[in-house]
């Protein structure tokens, strides 16, 4: 049995399989670029290896490097984890001859399934549903241009290598065909080194399910039911859930058997994600679906799957990656309840899906995380900073309930009791989606959210609102005085009271009266997170929002005069422009801080010589620190 593993991988599937380990007495060692020396699957690890700079093509994708730490460090296997080299042949072949143990699939099995053309002949011959269209070896535009004609329009252009939907093109009509082609080309080119391509009749209205499967060495198969992972951005899952709502038995039977067919076909062994397609707009029976391709890793949703059948898939890697057969027969394996999963990532929904970067200050859901009904699964935690450099995607929430209803309550209630502060987040966009009418019944499909639009990435306005009317309370809360004329109660004579507070969220401050703005009756309560004396992480329905109480007095100093320039809140000295000795003029640029995902120019109060400076660029400030001090005028 494998007792020392190196994880070759990073972020919350990284945290996943170590605490795997942990309880199976599995020694682990971590890789780190530079852009994760203190990240949290480093700090979980027995030991961590530094494997290079944060660019992943020169740490998490180098093999070699990755071979030799772990050599380095007495490992008896590596583990890939998912993306990176989870799914490179040449990678699991150099491991293995290495003297190490591989835990995935064999790397021909990686090698033909990966291949999208390949799986889908390999799948024709045992039996496996597969769609029309081109898989030839001729990639010249006529040839390709004749088979579309023959399929029909629309169609989808596919790089035969890769995946996460990049190299991908929908196709409308016969005049877009050259110039789609030429796109998907380039951009697999650019992708995999490979731009060879397939065509494949498009499903208008695409549902996508997949079956998990485990082989091992021994001959024995099995599967863990099935997934519905329609619910999709850009061809990127957003939210999955185990089992496919609508899911006949009889339906079941022939996706799962024939997803068990194809790994036995081709000896596999390990955790593999057989993924199908079906046409939404029919009902879900045995001969409306078909083959899409087959991931031979460990899927970023396994813990649905996980949730409804009880069992530990990491745990089952290791045990068949040491030769071991499977511990649980067909028969074994029962399904219980509903498990929803939400992706969590640091983007922004309304600006395109943007992804952000930077420290994050407050984070996590309010709910107790039992590990039964419900599983936060997490690279990060408040007060670690989020890299510019890797995919978005930063925790998992996973709920389990008795029924697709009640998991469905759960989760939603859930999500909007989740705060991501300092970061831009989208929570808020996943509540919306699990509420939506098109989840609850079932109907949702691969292209529902861009059909959605607005109305579910945009935030209500009153979500902003509220969080911003949060913070107002809070300043008008102790208004009282030692005597009347002490009281701030807002009382004027001849009218009726009425109390202001200032705000600013982002680059937008003013001063509120919060009674002139009500808020209806169904707009959710906004919880509170204090991080300093002006600060406030405000969460409103899942939507977060830093909401900051500006010092108007201390800008009013500032403007008039002063003999120190102060940071206006907490951020790092991104440069310093003035030395000691410098003779300034008032408003001139002293130092330059990096706040809020920002840059923000910080000017001299008042003319005058440089006589000290307190920090260097580079330090992490707090709000009011003293920058520079002045001396004479």
């Amino acid at each position: 049995m494998i007792s020392s593993l190196l994880i070759a991988n990073r972020g919350e599937i990284a945290c996943r399989i170590i605490e795997t380990c942990r309880r199976m007495g599995v020694r682990t060692v971590a890789a780190y670029s530079d852009a994760d020396a203190r990240a949290r699957h480093v700090r979980m690890a027995d030991v961590a290896v530094h494997i290079g700079p944060a660019a992943a093509v020169e740490s998490y994708l180098r093999g070699d490097v990755i071979i030799a730490a772990a050599k380095a460090h007495g490992v008896d296997a590596i583990h890939p984890g998912y993306g990176f080299l989870s799914e490179n042949a040449e990678f699991a072949e150099a491991v293995i001859a290495a003297g190490l143990i591989w835990v995935g699939p064999r790397p021909e099995t990686i090698r033909a399934m990966g291949l999208k053309d390949e799986a889908k002949r390999l799948a024709e011959v045992a039996g496996v549903p597969v769609l029309p269209g081109y898989r030839g070896e001729a990639q010249d535009v006529k040839t390709l241009a004749g088979a579309a004609m023959e399929i029909g329009f629309p169609l989808l252009i596919k790089a035969i290598a890769g995946g996460g939907g990049r190299g991908i093109r929908e196709v409308a009509k016969a005049s877009e065909f050259k110039s789609q082609l030429e796109s998907a080309v380039r951009e697999a080119e650019a992708a995999f080194g490979d731009g060879r391509v397939l065509l494949e009749k498009l499903v208008k209205t695409p549902r996508h399910i997949e079956v998990q499967v485990f082989g091992d060495a021994k001959g024995n198969t099995v599967h863990m039911f099935e997934r519905d992972c329609s619910l999709q951005r850009r061809r990127q899952k957003v939210v999955e859930e185990a089992p496919a709502p609508g899911m006949a038995e009889e339906v079941r039977a022939a996706m799962t058997g024939a997803a068990v067919a194809l790994a036995k076909s081709v000896g596999y062994e390990g955790a593999g994600t057989v993924e199908f397609i079906v046409d939404g707009d029919a009902p879900l029976t045995a001969d409306n679906f078909w083959f899409l391709e087959m991931n031979t890793r460990l899927q970023v949703e396994h813990p649905v799957s996980e949730m409804v059948t009880g069992l530990d898939f990491v745990e089952l890697q290791l045990i068949v990656a040491s030769g071991e057969a499977l511990p649980v027969k067909q028969s074994d394996i029962g399904l219980t309840g509903h498990a929803i999963e939400a992706r969590i990532c640091a983007e922004d929904p309304a600006e395109g899906f943007r992804p952000g970067a930077g420290l994050i200050e407050a984070f996590g859901p309010m709910d107790e995380i039992d590990g039964e009904r419900l599983r936060w699964e997490t690279g990060f935690e408040a007060g670690d900073r989020v890299p510019p450099t890797y995919d978005s995607m930063i925790a998992k929430l996973v709920v389990w309930g008795e029924t697709r209803e009640v998991a469905i309550a759960d989760m939603a209630s859930v999500l909007d009791h989740t705060q991501l502060i300092g970061v831009p987040g989208n929570v808020g966009f996943l509540g919306r989606c699990v509420r939506s009418d098109m989840f609850a019944e079932g109907s949702h499909h691969v292209n529902a959210i861009a059909e959605a639009g607005d109305a579910l990435t945009v935030p209500p306005g009153a979500h902003e609102l509220a969080s911003v009317l949060a913070v107002c309370d809070i300043q008008l809360e102790d208004q009282g005085g030692a005597d009347p004329w002490g009281h701030k109660d807002g009382w004027r004579l001849n009218a009726k009271p009425r109390q202001m507070a200032p705000v600013a969220v982002g680059e937008d401050a003013d001063v509120l009266d919060p009674d002139a703005y009500p808020l209806a009756d169904d707009t959710p309560v906004p919880f509170v997170t204090v991080l300093s004396d002006r600060r406030y992480g405000v969460t409103t329905g899942g939507d977060s929002s830093l909401v900051v109480v500006p010092d108007f007095d201390a800008l009013a100093e500032a403007l008039g005069g002063g003999d120190s320039v102060l940071a206006p809140m907490p951020g790092k000295m991104i440069s310093l422009l003035v030395d000691v000795g410098d003779e300034v003029e008032k408003g001139a640029a002293v130092g330059v801080l990096e706040a809020m995902k920002m840059e923000h120019t910080l000017v001299a109060p008042r003319g005058g010589v440089i006589s000290e400076i307190r920090v260097e660029s580079g330090d992490q400030v707090a709000e009011g620190t003293e920058i520079a001090l002045f001396g004479e005028e």
